[in-house]
């Protein structure tokens, strides 16, 4: 269902899903890359557990919530991937650390 449009030719950077290398293009969102990559759960639903994946895209619904290097709550798709980013799934609801 999520294809790439033919005619882009970025260059390529490596990250981390869940401890699997995989690969994401010069300017995608970790949504966007993880989605590219055939991933399509982000989270899981902390009432349920149902799994959850990107949905608007655009940083309103939170369903693309993630772990990245080790912070929780991170919305995939209003965040760049950078190289030798660690993304995780986020299990649950996940209290931010506090700080102090």
């Amino acid at each position: 269902m999520f294809r790439r449009l033919p005619d882009r030719k970025e260059s390529s950077m490596s990250f981390t899903f869940n401890g699997m290398p995989t690969m994401a293009r010069q300017g995608d969102s970790v949504a966007a890359a993880l989605l590219a990559a055939g991933y399509g759960s982000t989270r899981s639903s902390p009432v349920s557990g149902a799994a959850r994946g990107p949905y608007c895209m655009m940083g309103v619904c939170f369903e693309c919530l993630v772990k990245i290097d080790g912070r929780p709550n991170q919305r995939g798709c209003m965040t760049n991937v950078a190289e030798g980013m660690r993304i995780e799934t986020q299990e649950g609801a996940a209290m931010p650390r506090q700080e102090g």
